[in-house]
């Protein structure tokens, strides 16, 4: 295993250790899952109910996130890119922004000179882009946070 897996799996485990403190201080069921995405450690939280832990448009969530990130930090004394997702949001909004962002390049690829999308999350904004750029189209983020939104451009705009 590369060392670089290693010490991925290695913030997963604060990561789950941390969270598993806050759902048992909260006495909340959920099963905590870790995985290794590319370049991120990846940790779920499933089963239960625990959609409050998500939050309108995912913002309890992005809070929860940012707060295991600092736990991680506070161990390793390294900024963690780690990737928390809670009941499947993050995977749902992932699908859904995928079908979002394939209706745009179509729009594009119909005729329309640019398609503003709504605002989203740095994450969000990151799946509309490579979705463009698979495409062969492009795409620029404007505006300024939290109101942050991508268009998308024909190719040789």
């Amino acid at each position: 295993m590369s060392t670089d897996a290693t010490k991925l799996e290695a913030e997963g485990d604060i990561a789950a250790d941390f969270l598993e403190g806050l759902l048992d201080i909260a006495d909340l069921d959920g099963d905590i899952d870790m995985d290794v995405d590319g370049d991120r450690a990846a940790v779920s939280i499933v089963g239960g109910r625990l959609t409050h832990l998500v939050g309108s448009d995912g913002q309890v969530l992005d809070a929860l996130q940012e707060l295991t990130r600092l736990a991680v930090y506070r161990q390793t004394g390294e900024r963690s890119r780690l990737m928390l997702d809670i009941a499947g949001y993050r995977e749902g909004r992932r699908v859904a922004l995928r079908e979002e962002a394939s209706g745009a390049v179509a729009a594009v690829r119909d005729g329309s000179e640019r398609i503003e999308m709504a605002p989203m999350s740095a994450f969000e904004r990151k799946i509309v882009h490579d979705v463009v750029a698979e495409a062969g189209l492009r795409s620029e983020s404007e505006g300024d946070e939290p109101r942050r939104f991508v268009v998308v451009l024909p190719a040789g705009a």
